[in-house]
């Protein structure tokens, strides 16, 4: 099966319109290597590809002999460098690249982007251009399907999510591919690439915030939990959130006294890793969690869909100390949004202080109407 990833006709106009060396950031296992092949035959170029998970590969990065690498690409066009995140002072490399190759196009892949785009950022400057692939979004599957057969496929996406080797996969083949990412993908990157000193604790922490999605994570509660100190809970928060395991939602307020405004929600990029974490792939009606998981799902693809579109908007969730809240806001050029993210429900009312404070707009998002949301503009 061979489904078209949303970033491929924007980073193939990208790489045939600019010079600019092209940055694929991403978690692992979600189809980096695949797409950029699927590049470079779409480029008509000549292709010459690098994996840095080959060590001959790092150390010739590394030494940024421009003679060396000048010989390697004689005759080709297009470079691609995969996995590049391996190659100690990969922007250097890469500045080099650019400056001394003009002829040559170069795309190069990290899986790591909080270790990459420090590398990269500044050596770089004005040299790049981003883009983040993520696991499979509901724009990229519906291809070949109508609204009625996707829809049709939800409690399974809801159980498994959307890496791309768990969804092509068979019904029997998929906890074990899951179970796979989990125990050999998901930490590589933060246990390889920086100085965890309690690998145990990481795991740990995400199981923990799996089983509060949906709700405010107190980070204090999570340090004596864990029996660590607040800084290295935040610390390992924040390297999860930059390998794209994690995300957070801030609350959005106006300061006003009754908002909660100090904590934060936490969700996953892929609501299969979170139930693999707390052990529960059950189907839908044997859960006690599937509001959470619907809403993890929801806003995890809006935020997909809102990073393939690069529309620039800010997203919240709002909570009062009285418990009026709303699950999901966006703040952009078209004003505020409000969201309610229920499975089942039909008709909710939008709170008596979220009209009288805000005047933003209110929806509900139901299975009934949540492909029109989460689709929009994306086909």
């Amino acid at each position: 099966m061979n489904i078209q990833r949303h970033i491929e006709t924007a980073c193939l106009d990208q790489l045939k319109s600019s010079r600019k060396v092209l940055l694929i950031y991403g978690p692992r296992q979600v189809g980096k290597t695949t797409l950029v092949k699927q590049l470079g035959k779409l480029s008509g170029w000549k292709v010459k590809y690098l994996s840095a998970d080959l060590l001959d590969n790092e150390l010739l990065l590394m030494q940024r002999d421009i003679q060396t690498i000048s010989e390697l690409t004689e005759g080709y066009q297009l470079l691609i460098i995969d996995e590049a995140q391996r190659v100690q002072d990969i922007g250097l490399a890469l500045k080099v690249l650019y400056d001394e190759l003009p002829h040559l196009k170069v795309i190069a892949t990290g899986s790591s982007s909080f270790e990459m785009a420090n590398r990269a950022a500044e050596p770089l400057t004005g040299r790049k251009t981003v883009f983040h692939l993520l696991p499979f979004s509901l724009s990229e599957i519906i291809a070949g399907k109508n609204k009625f057969e996707l829809d049709q496929q939800l409690e399974e996406l809801l159980r498994f999510g959307m890496y791309p080797e768990i969804f092509m996969a068979s019904a029997n083949q998929k906890c074990n591919f899951l179970g796979e990412i989990c125990d050999s993908y998901l930490y590589m990157d933060v246990l390889q690439l920086t100085n965890v000193k309690y690998t145990a604790k990481i795991r740990d922490l995400l199981r923990l915030l799996a089983f509060q999605v949906g709700q405010l994570v107190s980070v204090n509660e999570l340090s004596q939990t864990l029996s660590i100190n607040r800084e290295t809970v935040e610390r390992y928060i924040d390297l999860l959130e930059k390998a794209f395991v994690i995300f957070r939602l801030p609350s959005y307020n106006r300061n006003l006294r009754k908002e909660v405004a100090k904590m934060d929600k936490i969700y996953f990029y892929d609501i299969g890793i979170r139930n693999y974490l707390i052990d529960n792939l059950k189907p839908l009606h044997l859960r006690i969690d599937a509001g959470s998981l619907w809403e993890n799902f929801v806003i995890a693809e809006r935020r997909k869909q809102l990073l393939y579109n690069r529309k620039m908007v800010h997203s919240y969730f709002w909570r009062t100390y009285t418990g009026a809240e709303i699950d999901y806001v966006e703040e952009g050029e078209d004003g505020l949004m409000g969201f309610e993210i229920k499975m089942t429900k039909d008709n909710v009312k939008p709170p008596k202080l979220w009209q009288e404070e805000y005047h933003g707009g209110f929806q509900l998002i139901n299975r009934k109407n949540y492909l029109d949301l989460l689709l929009e503009g994306m086909l």
